[in-house]
């Protein structure tokens, strides 16, 4: 018998005891995001079954040729990015029986591709997404984007054009909310650094709702040119759960990998398992038929390097998660209460939230976001 786990804290063999979303949040289940539509500007999407048929448009601005579609014409690894923001967000949990649904699991999408046709994500690519929702905003009632990208370099610049568009949004009545970045330095860039976007930074809730244990992440922090605090708030930016990308490499293992997780493997059981899927897992036929040592600690390497939770799941982190889940308690907040601004959905969010002991108010703001504290707040207050 060989047991196999997932590395996240406090797995159970045999079961799934990764916290979804909402649980993290305390979101209540009565909102969801009706009515509510979202942005999302990432490096590529995939319609993913979580989405259903709640994406309105897709947008390739990859280039200065802007397409709007029906569908996603082109998926590759780029794709990965903003299927795991967008899901993450507003997925229903269809893949998971409904286990791993993001808060606002009811709002409508509007997917918007700005990678260029070198695979990167530069300012000018970012600022050609923004221009865009300045332009048709209003045609699809947009009232939350999600900036889950970095821009190039600092910026004290007021002139900065992502700084700009930014101010455009926000007076047009959209909340724009943006990761503060990854590496744990004083250093902010845009569109993170712009004063009027709800900067985002994370902390890792170690998979329970038990705050005594909640710490730090190492978001990056600093402050706008006009010397407001970066980030804002913080939310949950460690160990969420965010589906496989479909026809990828980490699904093609994963079908033979997650179950490994189900309960303690019988030898037979294994060596069944390896022989049909070996190929796939990069073995040879006799190590398939032949296990040892060295082969179980490979697929418990495997395992932990893809992150697995199961056949269709993985968990990840980054201030690009915390972004999306603080962007879906703001659609849980306008769902609540459609006339709130973003000016006051961002006083909310901040009165609402709660500071992490030991942790430097520069790195996380007002502390972490308080998902229930946030809607009851957003229901008393005065359009």
């Amino acid at each position: 018998m060989h047991i196999f786990t997932s590395n996240y804290p406090l797995f159970r063999s045999g079961e799934v005891t990764l916290l979804p979303t909402p649980a993290r949040l305390g979101a209540p289940a009565e909102y969801s995001g009706r009515g509510v539509v979202m942005a999302f500007i990432d490096s590529g999407f995939y319609l993913h079954p979580d989405l259903g048929q709640r994406v309105l448009l897709h947008v390739d601005a990859s280039t200065r040729h802007i397409v709007a579609e029906n569908g996603v014409s082109r998926i590759d690894d780029l794709s990965w990015h903003g299927q795991m923001t967008s899901v993450i967000a507003a997925g229903d949990g269809h893949t998971s029986g409904g286990h791993f649904r993001g808060a606002a699991s009811s709002a409508q999408l509007v997917l918007i591709k700005v990678t260029n046709p070198r695979g990167q994500i530069k300012e000018a690519d970012i600022l050609r997404g923004l221009r865009w929702l300045v332009d048709h905003h209003q045609r699809w009632n947009i009232r939350v984007v999600n900036l889950s990208v970095g821009g190039d370099f600092v910026s004290s610049n007021p002139a900065h054009p992502i700084y700009q568009t930014v101010t455009q949004l926000v007076e047009a009545g959209i909340v724009v909310v943006a990761a503060a970045g990854n590496k744990g330095q004083e250093k902010i860039v845009p569109p993170a650094s712009a004063p009027l976007a709800l900067t985002v930074g994370g902390m890792n809730d170690h998979n329970t709702r038990d705050r005594s244990q909640w710490t730090a992440y190492h978001n990056d922090y600093g402050s706008a040119y006009d010397g407001s605090a970066k980030p804002e708030i913080t939310a949950p930016a460690m160990w969420i759960a965010s589906p496989i990308l479909p026809g990828s490499l980490v699904a093609r293992e994963a079908q033979w990998l997650a179950p490994l997780l189900h309960e303690a493997v019988p030898n037979g059981a294994l060596r069944r398992l390896l022989h049909e899927g070996y190929a796939d897992l990069g073995l040879t036929r006799e190590q398939a038929s032949k296990p040892d040592e060295h082969v179980y600690h490979m697929l418990q390497q495997r395992i932990n390097g893809h992150k697995l939770i199961d056949a269709h799941h993985q968990h990840v982190d980054g201030t690009s998660v915390a972004a999306a889940v603080a962007s879906s308690v703001v659609a849980q907040m306008l769902e609540a209460n459609p006339r709130l601004t973003p000016a006051q959905v961002r006083t909310i969010l901040q009165q609402t939230a709660y500071r992490l002991p030991a942790v430097p108010v520069a790195k996380q703001g007002a502390g972490v976001i308080d998902a229930a504290a946030a809607i009851r707040a957003a229901q008393k207050a005065a359009g």
